[in-house]
């Protein structure tokens, strides 16, 4: 690795085996509830233990609920370039580990990152200009995904979902592949017989999911797009790769998989080809669970019904077209659905009139954007009530544009503003400072 490959963060490196909330509990509360097993596995009396089970319950329950709802400081890590003046954050793990892009000098070309350890890895290109992690990823073992051109030229000219996740003069003309990158090196992921393809998630069970053009000429699609797409999961076993096709809402003919819990639990869009990037292609946000396709519905307009995200719970979080907008005007508002409640539009902030949520964790906080005249803000959604993270930065002089990720320690990655003139934009993370 390089110099230039290799850069490091001003926080501590941190344990790479940290997956779970645990690491969040303080000393105290670990010395009770240890103490805590061990007397009650000694105490013969069936009340007693009882009695200080519950209180040992009650101590662990508050101290997390504390931690979950308390409005929180953050301290701000600013994370490295690969020499560009735009870069973002799009995913986090539960090991800390922040994937995403950055351009490169000259900007006219981004390629996917990663930042863990306190060092920033390019992930390479799979031979063509870019490549990115566009979504959350959430994988804790090691693999991430994401998105790469090819050098081999478009055949039909689309401009594929990749387009809209690149920048510059290269953003099209090159074949656009969903990859799986793994101790240092990147894969290609097969389509379903077309010439382009799409990962968005992972889960911890060596399931990948986005999609992939097939050979259908769909007469849905609209210049330049070509050809049908559909969700898939790809399951990485040792003997290679088996791709898995996830069939669209009856009467549609087009889908599109952007996250998936360890149940196996996907979510993702249903609609026609269209583009190949949201709006009609987009016409309902869809669950597939155990094989079978459910609408988890739209915000009352038939386009742009995206789920972003999906916890082990199952609770899904993602964006729509608000009711009175057009397929073209890119109005959204923000959505948590639940299955007790279903889908149910989340709040943007005084002032503003589109939002959008992509990341949720197993505390059921949701990160994204709400937008108004003066900009964007990146935002948290706790039981509901939206709050503007720049309220909480401390010291960090930059502007938080966009939160992509939230993992379950409560820390946060996206986007922020550090030259409002020039329009520089870096990768940050938010740690929790917890009292």
């Amino acid at each position: 690795m390089t110099a230039q490959q290799q850069k490091t963060l001003d926080f501590p490196t941190r344990p790479a085996a940290m997956t779970s909330t645990s690491g969040n509990r303080s000393p105290l509360v670990r010395r009770v509830i240890g103490a805590g097993y061990h007397i009650w596995t000694r105490i013969v009396a069936i009340r007693a233990g009882l009695m200080l089970l519950a209180i040992f319950i009650g101590v662990y329950c508050g101290a997390t609920l504390a931690q979950g709802s308390a409005t929180r400081q953050y301290h701000i890590v600013r994370l490295p370039t690969l020499g560009g003046t735009n870069s973002g954050g799009n995913s986090i793990n539960n090991r800390g580990w922040v994937a995403g892009y950055s351009r490169l000098a000259g900007d006219q070309r981004r390629e996917a990152a990663l930042w863990r350890d306190g060092e920033l890895t390019p992930l390479g290109t799979l031979g063509g200009p870019n490549s990115s992690v566009a979504w959350p990823v959430n994988n804790n073992r090691g693999i991430i995904v994401g998105i790469s051109q090819t050098g081999a030229p478009e055949p039909l000219g689309a401009r594929w979902s990749c387009s809209a996740f690149f920048s510059g003069p290269l953003n099209v003309g090159k074949t656009c592949l969903g990859f799986v990158w793994e101790d240092g090196e990147m894969r290609p992921l097969p389509t379903l017989g077309g010439n382009n393809g799409f990962a968005a998630g992972a889960n911890n069970r060596g399931q990948v999911v986005g999609w992939a053009e097939n050979t259908v000429r769909d007469t849905t699609c609209v210049a330049p797009q070509v050809l049908q797409f559909r969700a898939v999961i790809w399951n990485l076993k040792k003997e290679g790769v088996e791709i898995e096709e996830l069939l669209p809402l009856p009467g549609d003919t087009s889908s599109a998989a952007v996250a998936i819990n360890n149940r196996g639990q996907v979510v993702g869009i249903s609609g026609i080809c269209d583009q190949a990037v949201g709006r009609l292609s987009a016409r309902m946000a869809v669950l597939w669970d155990k094989g079978e396709v459910i609408e988890l519905g739209n915000l009352g307009a038939p386009h742009w019904a995206t789920a972003t995200a999906i916890n082990q719970q199952g609770d899904v979080a993602g964006f729509a077209s608000q009711p009175d907008a057009g397929p073209d005007e890119g109005r959204f508002s923000a959505f948590l659905w639940t299955k007790r409640g279903g889908i149910q539009d989340l709040p943007e902030l005084p002032g503003d009139n589109h939002s959008e949520a992509y990341g949720i964790n197993e505390r059921g906080e949701v990160v994204g954007l709400s937008c108004g005249a003066t900009g964007c803000r990146a935002v948290i959604w706790r039981h509901g009530d939206v709050e503007d993270l720049n309220r909480f930065k401390g010291s960090y002089a930059g502007h938080l544009e966009t939160a992509k990720d939230i993992n379950d320690l409560g820390e946060i990655t996206g986007r922020a503003i550090i030259n409002s003139s020039t329009g520089e934009r870096e990768a940050y993370l938010a740690i929790p400072r917890h009292h």
